[in-house]
């Protein structure tokens, strides 16, 4: 059986000129307008392209996660596939009934109460009052603020708008359903309620775009990934494959030696990062990090001059942007007097990596001690840590195990019974 396509998208473009303003219908704001076009066609326009030449289709039933750095096109390509804007150029198509969630708050009216805006909200997504009367109880359910539904919405959070945002658009029950980066405002458990209704909508065969930075929830929630960059598709594929090199390109070089070029550091720059190697124990470098190996992180600078009572900080992230430690010569009460002017070195010396294989970043900072100022700071190199046998036996950690592992000892008593047959997954017994 061929597979139907929900979103199908054929060379879309979208332009915008810089500086031009929509129309509205006060007079004094046309006049307004008016002026300005008139010393801006003295200048020459300028235009940006949001998109560029994008194509893809996405079958029924399947949920996208779409990456990228802000302003690199996501909500564009999604105010397109909502009609809310019109492309330069290209074709969309999009079969079924379109719920969209792009902004909190999208399609309320500020003085109506919360009831009546389930009610407004519904009829812009499409839907007829008898839907709303019989899902009205699960949406307030969904929502949770059935104690605030008389009370007029301007009064609501943030937090509560969108609350009240997704559980209208999840119960529209919607062939296509759009999200743009609502959940963030959520808490852990609304967002749990969401993604739980998105995996519902999944498995009821509704296609399901979803904009993020939670790299956690596009990799369990989605099967496919696309990567929009500066406007145009760098990569469409595998979920956590995208999102591997989607994270990779915040590193630039590899760590291996090479020079640091990363985008988004920051500091006065008095002293930088130049190079970080990672190190055998023995001082070797070592393209392959294993879980439980000893490593050194050699961390390369440059001093322009003599800088007084320098700290080093290390931060250790999962791939998934959680923090697993921090560590640095302050927090370690290691004293430096100073550094430069010119080129150095420090070392972290760490005894064994208690990490499971997967893909960290490192992050280091240099911070003036005296000063109170950052010299250079937001310095990512990854760290992909392979899988060894660490336990002394054939049996290999991987990420399902956690992030980390502790080197431990199991005691078992004497008087156990022996076991006449062994098990199938025998656990083996380790020695005082």
């Amino acid at each position: 059986m061929i597979p139907v396509n929900s979103i199908e998208i054929r060379s879309l473009s979208k332009r915008y000129r810089l500086g031009a303003q929509e129309r509205t219908g006060q007079l004094r704001e046309q006049l307004a307008q008016w002026l300005t076009r008139s010393a801006a066609r003295r200048r020459t326009p300028e235009f940006v392209w949001a998109l560029r030449d994008i194509s893809f289709t996405v079958p029924e039933g399947q949920v996208v996660g779409i990456l990228g750095r802000n302003g690199a096109g996501k909500s564009t390509l999604l105010k397109i596939l909502s009609r809310i804007t019109h492309p330069t150029s290209g074709s969309i198509r999009v079969r079924g009934r379109v719920a969209s969630l792009l902004e909190v708050g999208t399609g309320f009216h500020e003085e109506l109460t919360g009831r009546e805006n389930i009610y407004l909200n519904g009829s812009i997504l499409g839907m007829r009052r008898r839907e709303i009367d019989r899902h009205f109880d699960a949406i307030v359910e969904f929502s949770g603020l059935s104690q605030f539904l008389d009370t007029p919405i301007k009064r609501f959070s943030s937090g509560m708008r969108l609350r009240l945002g997704f559980a209208v658009a999840a119960h529209l029950e919607p062939d296509v359903l759009i999200v743009d980066e609502v959940l963030a405002v959520g808490d852990a458990g609304f967002q749990k309620k969401c993604i739980s209704a998105m995996e519902d909508l999944r498995s009821g065969g509704r296609t399901v775009l979803f904009v993020s930075h939670n790299m956690a929830a596009i990799e369990n929630l989605c099967s496919r990934g696309l990567w929009i960059e500066k406007g145009s598709l760098c990569m469409d594929g595998e979920a956590k494959e995208v999102i591997r090199a989607y994270l990779a390109s915040y590193a630039g070089e590899t760590a291996q030696g090479q020079e640091l070029q990363i985008e988004g550091r920051t500091g006065t720059g008095e002293a930088r990062f130049t190079r970080i190697e990672l190190l055998t124990p023995q001082g070797e470098a070592t393209p392959i990090v294993q879980s439980g190996d000893g490593l050194i992180i050699r961390m390369h600078y440059f001093a322009q001059r003599r800088a007084e009572h320098p700290y080093f900080t290390v931060r250790l992230y999962t791939s998934m942007g959680t923090l697993v430690t921090e560590t640095g010569t302050w927090l370690q009460n290691v004293a430096i007097g100073a550094i430069g002017p010119g080129d150095g070195h420090v070392d972290l010396e760490l005894a064994a990596l208690n990490l499971v294989p997967d893909r960290y970043s490192l992050v280091f900072t240099l911070d003036g001690g005296a000063e109170g100022r950052v010299w250079d700071g937001d310095v990512r190199v990854f760290l992909d840590v392979e899988p060894s046998g660490a336990y002394g036996t054939a049996r290999r950690l991987s990420s399902r195990f956690g992030v980390v592992y502790f080197p431990q000892r199991w005691h078992v008593p004497g008087d156990c019974a022996a076991l006449e047959e062994a098990p199938r997954n025998p656990i083996p017994k380790i020695a005082p």
